[in-house]
This record gives structure tokens, C-alpha cells and sequence, in this order.
């Protein structure tokens, strides 16, 4: 173990963080100097820098398709982000996975990585594996709770002997030890079984606790009840007997069952994150989220601990739906999301598990399925109205070969390669001007409310409308009959401008078996002011783009045949008939994140 996380710390040229913030029994190292440096490097090299037990003495072939700065076990099939945290200066990620083969299985264990930046990651040996009654069928999603004295708790769903779903708890088993290798499953599991009511393979996925202002500890269960999708409230004083309150913290008819509940607090003004310790009076507001339907829900409201009662801003249920017009997340493939409150940065992050978007054959052939988006930082808009999202400030550690540009025009039906050479790994921010805006075109509102996915389905990237489609072609082929289009399309609606923002991944892949539905979603942004901002991350099979400055994000698996490695191409596009300008783009390769 020691040797794995020596070795990784040295390839990524971090001595400094390696001898600075090591604990003490690796700091010893240091003091040998240059010498010691050279056996390491020289020890690495010999070990291939072996990760865990399982991925000992093999050799991994790269794929184009496979990711190079997203998170990805080494192999094998990942799914729900599990428990994030920051502990004795060290994050710390846990997640779903199948050790046994690139699809789901439902005796999942509970994977685990270490960072110290959230970008660069060591696997260590698994955190929690199926091995009793309460678990003996699978150890599924669940959270990190701190009590007292910064004492982690890990509550997880277990699939026990019967196939129901139980709540159990697991503790470190050293905590003095900062990378958290050994944990204790309790001897008591499980300490929440599934209430009167409900069907027994319909109640897991325990949020984050946390405690109200009478000290005792609260915690929420996704499931499905009569009252429709719910999350399931619990109390108990000492983390161990837990009792159900009579009604769900939250619940709604018009959706299916809820997985990974999401419950946490936001500021009303500012940036930074806050747990619940500082999250209760004013100057707060909630955020309630869902999983359901393939797409993370969220509505904002009011919590009133002494009640035990969460009340939305958009009434009982409106914005859970299931359909593309409330409050998500991500508008693309983006699911089982969780936050934890870091509190080294004083931040909220947010980590999304990203799936396939080709065949269960594909994935076997592959070796590996899914991958985690990567960290954003999450807060309240100004307007009160949407949570805003951004890539964590640590991606830029990877930007390489900067290409910018100002106050380019991009006449009608036009197109412009930007950065030149290969983009398969890229992250671009350009802002557009938008003089003609008054010339927008009018959609047909006869029938209601708009749905923007089925906008963007009918209006894709090569549509000639007036004021777009305009924004990127990225995984681009050099004749760009292969490309994944991220565009903006103002139109007018009711009596005023509408921000219509698309992924379009009809020309992504020659290959037939691939997905691609488009994805679509409108952005929050009064178009008067006349200029709108797009960031696009590409990483070989995965676009992630955030529009309007974070305020709408859209996550897209595409898998190119003709645009891979040093083959694919990034462009900017104009295919309405009025001139947009680039006022400003700023490009960069990518290098490769270290994930050993």
C-alpha cells in the first residue's frame, strides 16, 4: 500500500506535497533526499505501479474511447458515487463497483480512491464487500456522516439473505490513519429495515445525516410509498436505533421510485458551501434532490427542523415530474449524483456518475463501463432560482497549449477550426455576442409549455434558423461528417427571448448501435444583454458543457470512429443567417490526469 502511494505521488512531480502533507509515518522518506528519489523512481518503474490486489501484474491496453482526466477504476463495470469527503487533508472517494466484470451486478462492493486534489487519484483495496446476512447480496449506494470529533460513519444499503434492502453502518477501523484502508461493519447491521408498507427491494440509498437543532440525528431514504417517490426520514440519538417519523421529508405522485436522495443547505448570497452545523436560520435556503427516470431532479425550498419539514418553492411534487421541464442537474447522461461539503475549501462538490452510451457487448469488449463527471462546485444562483454548477478550480492544473482569440465574427452558415491539431482532449470557454438578436425567429406555442429536448430533437445543429444554432463542433472529423454539436438557438416564445441550449450527437459516431438521442435544456439568461457563454470539457468519449456561466449543464458519451486520438478536430459554428461574434475563446489541450 505504502509503495503505491509513494509511486503515485512521484510520477506527478508533487514531492512537495508527498513530504508536506504525508502523514508522519511516510514523511520519513524525506530526509534521505535526492538519493532515496532516485529508489523510488527506480522501484516504481520495476512495480508498473501495482494499484490494489486485483489489478496486480496486468496490462492494460488504451483505448480511444477510454477517458484520460475523468475518474475510472482501471477496469471493470462503475456506477453510483459513493460517500465523498475530505478527512485529515485527504479526499476521499467511494463508489459502486464490480470487480468481477464490465456490467452490473447486484453484489456490488464499495470501491475506493484517495486524492489530494481531486483530480489525480490512487485506488486502494475495497472499502466494504458482500460478506454477511445484511450484506451477503450486494453492498449498494449510501453516504459519509462526521460525528463528534470528526469521526466518519459510512450508512449503506446492504442487499441481505432475502434480497431485502437493509440500512447498515461500517466504521474505520483506525482512525489515525488518513487514507480511512479498513473499515468495521457493525456488529448490530442492520440498524434500519425496511418499514410496514414497503416493498422490501424498494428502500435504499441513505443520504448524508445530520443533526437538528435538538442534537438528535436525522437521515433520508429514497423508496417508493404511497405517497408515490419519497425520501424516507429517520431519527436517533446515537446513530445506532433509528425510528421513522410518520410522513417523508419529501415525496411526489408523478415520479417513480426515488434512488440517492440528495439533502443539504445552500447560501442565499455568496459562493461558498456550508454544512448543516452552520445551515439552519436565515440566509438559507434547501435543496431536495432525486434520482429517477435515468436524470437527477432537484427543487429549492424552506426546512423547518422543529416539523421536520421540507416545503418547495414550485408547490407539492410540481417539479418532479420526470419530464425535461423542471429542475435538473445535468439535461444528458448524468445520475445517482451526491455533494459533500468540503470544508478545506469551504465549498459544496458534486460528483455524477456519467454511463454508457453504446451496448452491454460494447462494455464487455471494452473491459470497463462508466465513469464519474468531474467534481463541480456547486451554489445558489443570485436570483434564487437554480443552483449554478462549475468544473472545480483544480482541472486547470491539467491545461496545456493555450490558443485564444477576440472578437471574431462568425458570419451566417459559416464554420472556424479553433485550437488546430488534435482535440480529443480539450477544455474551451468562448463567450458569443449577439447583435442581430432582434431578428430571432418565433416558436409555435399553441400547444402550451415548450419541452426543449424535443425542440433540440427537431432542431438539430444543421437547421438554418436566424439566430443559431451557433456554438462548437468538438470530436470533430477533419470533413466533419463525424462531430458532436453543443449549440445555442435563440428563439422567441411568449411574447419574449428564450436561451435554447443542445447537444447533438446525430453526427457523432458512424457506428448504428450507439445512442444518440439529443439533449436539450433552456438556460436562464436574459438574451437582451446580448451575449451568452458556453464551457465545453472533451475527454475521447465524454463532452460535458455548461452554459450561461453554469447555470444549465448538458453531459453527452459519444463514441467517434474518424475523430479519436490525434484525428479529432474542434470548430466553432454559425448555421443561422445572422452573424454572431466570438467576443472571446480561450482553448486548451489537456494532459492526462494520474489515476493509479
Amino acid at each position: 500500500m505504502e509503495a503505491r502511494i509513494v509511486c503515485m505521488f512521484f510520477e506527478m512531480n508533487t514531492t512537495n506535497l508527498l513530504f508536506d502533507k504525508m502523514p508522519p509515518k511516510r514523511l520519513e522518506i524525506g530526509k534521505y533526499g535526492l538519493v532515496v528519489s532516485f529508489v523510488i523512481l527506480l522501484t516504481c518503474n520495476r512495480i508498473g505501479f501495482v494499484v490494489s490486489h486485483e489489478y496486480a501484474n496486468e496490462v492494460h491496453t488504451p483505448q480511444v474511447q477510454r477517458t484520460s482526466y475523468h475518474f475510472q477504476p482501471l477496469k471493470n463495470w462503475m456506477n453510483d458515487p459513493n460517500g465523498p469527503m475530505f478527512y485529515k487533508g485527504i479526499y476521499h472517494f467511494f463508489y459502486q463497483h464490480n470487480p468481477n466484470g464490465a456490467v452490473f451486478n447486484s453484489k456490488m462492493v464499495w470501491a475506493h480512491s484517495i486524492s489530494y486534489d481531486l483530480i489525480n487519484w490512487v485506488h486502494l483495496n475495497h472499502a466494504l464487500e458482500p460478506t454477511d446476512p445484511f450484506d451477503i447480496n450486494g453492498c449498494w449506494s449510501g453516504s459519509v456522516s462526521f460525528l463528534p470529533e470528526n469521526k466518519p460513519r459510512i450508512l449503506y444499503t446492504g442487499i441481505d439473505s432475502s434480497s431485502q434492502q437493509v440500512q447498515n453502518l461500517a466504521i474505520p477501523a483506525n482512525y489515525s490513519d488518513p487514507f480511512l484502508e479498513k473499515w468495521r461493519k457493525f456488529s448490530q447491521n442492520p440498524i434500519i429495515a425496511p418499514p410496514d408498507g414497503l416493498e422490501r427491494n424498494r428502500f435504499r440509498d441513505p443520504t448524508t445525516a445530520w443533526q437538528g437543532p435538538d442534537g438528535e440525528w436525522r437521515v433520508a431514504i429514497g423508496g417508493q410509498t404511497s405517497y408515490g417517490g419519497a425520501a424516507m426520514l429517520y431519527r436517533s440519538e446515537d446513530f445506532v436505533r433509528w425510528h421513522q417519523f410518520r410522513f417523508p421529508l419529501y415525496s411526489s405522485q408523478d415520479s417513480g421510485t426515488w434512488e440517492c436522495p440528495d439533502f443539504y443547505p445552500v447560501m442565499l448570497n455568496g459562493t461558498n458551501g456550508i454544512g448543516f452545523s452552520s445551515g439552519f436560520g436565515v440566509g438559507v435556503k434547501y435543496v431536495m434532490k432525486a434520482s429517477f427516470n435515468s436524470s437527477d431532479h432537484y427543487t429549492l425550498g424552506s426546512y423547518v427542523p422543529e416539523k421536520e419539514k421540507f416545503t418547495s418553492d414550485y408547490g407539492p411534487g410540481f417539479d418532479f415530474k420526470g419530464i425535461n421541464l423542471g429542475l435538473r442537474y445535468d439535461y444528458g447522461k448524468f445520475y445517482a449524483s451526491k455533494t459533500f461539503y468540503d470544508s478545506s475549501q469551504k465549498r459544496r462538490i458534486l460528483w455524477g456518475w456519467v454511463n454508457e452510451s453504446d451496448s452491454r457487448q460494447d462494455d464487455i469488449n471494452k473491459g470497463w463501463s462508466g465513469l464519474q463527471a468531474i467534481p463541480r462546485k456547486i451554489w445558489l444562483s443570485k436570483t434564487g432560482r437554480q443552483l449554478i454548477q462549475w468544473p472545480v478550480k483544480e482541472i486547470k492544473m491539467l491545461r496545456r497549449n493555450h490558443f485564444s482569440l477576440h472578437h471574431k465574427e462568425l458570419r451566417g452558415r459559416s464554420t472556424m477550426e479553433v485550437l488546430g491539431g488534435s482535440a480529443s482532449q480539450v477544455d474551451v470557454e468562448v463567450s458569443f455576442e449577439l447583435p442581430y438578436l432582434e431578428e430571432a425567429e418565433s416558436v409555435d406555442t399553441r400547444w402550451g409549455v415548450l419541452d426543449p429536448q424535443v425542440l433540440c430533437s427537431k432542431r438539430d445543429a444543421s437547421v438554418n434558423g436566424r439566430v443559431g444554432p451557433f456554438g462548437l463542433l468538438v470530436l470533430a472529423s477533419n470533413d466533419l461528417s463525424e462531430h458532436t454539436a453543443i449549440y445555442f438557438h435563440i428563439l422567441k416564445a411568449h411574447n419574449r427571448y428564450v436561451v435554447l441550449m443542445c447537444s447533438d450527437q446525430s453526427r457523432s459516431s458512424f457506428r448504428k448501435e450507439v445512442d444518440k438521442t439529443a439533449h436539450g435544456a433552456f438556460v436562464d439568461i436574459d438574451p437582451c444583454y446580448k451575449k451568452i457563454s458556453l464551457r465545453t470539457l472533451v475527454d475521447h468519449s465524454i463532452v460535458e458543457s455548461f452554459g450561461g456561466k453554469g447555470k444549465t449543464c448538458i453531459t453527452s458519451r459519444v463514441y467517434p470512429t474518424l475523430a479519436v486520438n490525434n484525428n479529432a478536430r474542434l470548430y466553432a459554428f454559425n448555421n443561422g443567417t445572422q452573424t454572431v461574434v466570438i467576443s472571446s475563446l480561450k482553448a486548451w489541450n489537456m494532459s492526462n490526469a494520474e489515476i493509479k
